[in-house]
C-alpha cells in the first residue's frame, strides 16, 4: 500500500476524477490510500512524526531530484521488497521544513516548475499507475 498525505482540501471534481481513473487500475502493494489535512495541521502533524524507518518517505517537492519514471519504479519496487511502507507527503502551499526533508528517504521533483496541488496529485497518481505497469511489465510505459 502507498500512502500519500496531502495538504490542503480534496480538491475540485476534475482532480478526484483523474486520480480515480488511475487508481482504480492499481492492484497491491500499489493501491493507495490518502490522507487530505489542513496545511497547519500538516505541518504539526509532520513536526510530530516520529519517522520511525519502517516507512519510505517520499517528499514531493520542487527542490528535490528530478528522476525518470522507471528509477521512480525502481525505488518504489526497492522499499516494497525491503518490507518498508511507501509513504508521499505532498505539501503544503510553502513546501515542507527543513527538518521534514531531511528526515525525508527521498526528495522527489516532479520538475522545476511549481504545480498546484490539484495537478501534482494528478501527477503522482498517475507516476504510480505508470511505476506499477513498468514493474509488470505492462504495456502502458514506453522507452
Amino acid at each position: 500500500m502507498i500512502k500519500i498525505i496531502a495538504g490542503g482540501k480534496k480538491n475540485a471534481g476534475w482532480v478526484l476524477e483523474a486520480c480515480a481513473e488511475y487508481e482504480k487500475r492499481l492492484r497491491k502493494p500499489f493501491d493507495v490510500v490518502w490522507n487530505f489535512m489542513p496545511e497547519e495541521k500538516l505541518e504539526k502533524y509532520l513536526a510530530e512524526w516520529p519517522f520511525t524507518g519502517r516507512e519510505y518517505v517520499i517528499c514531493c517537492d520542487e527542490r528535490g531530484e528530478n528522476i525518470s519514471s522507471p528509477e521512480f519504479s525502481r525505488r518504489l519496487e526497492k522499499a516494497f521488497t525491503d518490507g518498508r511502507e511507501v509513504v508521499i507527503l505532498i505539501g503544503g502551499a510553502y513546501g515542507f521544513t527543513p527538518e521534514v526533508r531531511e528526515k525525508a528517504d527521498f526528495m522527489w521533483s516532479f520538475s522545476k516548475l511549481v504545480y498546484p496541488h490539484g495537478i501534482a496529485r494528478v501527477v503522482c497518481t498517475e507516476q504510480i499507475y505508470r511505476a506499477s505497469q513498468i514493474m509488470s511489465g505492462g504495456p502502458y510505459h514506453h522507452e
